[in-house]
């Protein structure tokens, strides 16, 4: 098994948010895709941050974090709304979900 961190541009802590999400090696995140481990991610509590997306989404294609631009960058934002839509804050009153956005909400342990 090949560690999550010898995946390009992945680093120590998304390998750790990725441990936390139950996804324990590079060949399990690959296989997952990005949309389904990012929305593993957000259920497993990381925050929902658009850059993390678009980071997994250009890792897992073997490109350079800031490699997308225009169309192609709005089209993932698109994905990204919808992933954190299905999956942060489920179930959460709408002062909940900005409760939690804000940090005053706790995280569930792992």
């Amino acid at each position: 098994m090949t560690p999550v961190s010898a995946i390009k541009n992945l680093g120590p802590a998304y390998e750790e948010a990725c441990a936390r999400a139950g996804i324990s090696s590079a060949e399990e995140l690959r296989s997952l895709g990005a949309d389904a481990a990012y929305a593993r991610l957000l259920q497993s509590g990381s925050k929902p941050h658009f850059i993390g997306y678009y980071v997994l989404v250009m890792a897992l294609q073997g490109r350079p974090w800031n490699d997308c631009k225009g169309k192609e960058k709005a089209a993932l934002r698109e994905r990204f709304d919808a992933i954190k839509a299905a999956s942060f804050d489920k179930g959460r009153s709408e002062l909940e979900q900005m409760l939690n956005q804000i940090g005053v909400i706790e995280r569930p342990l792992p």
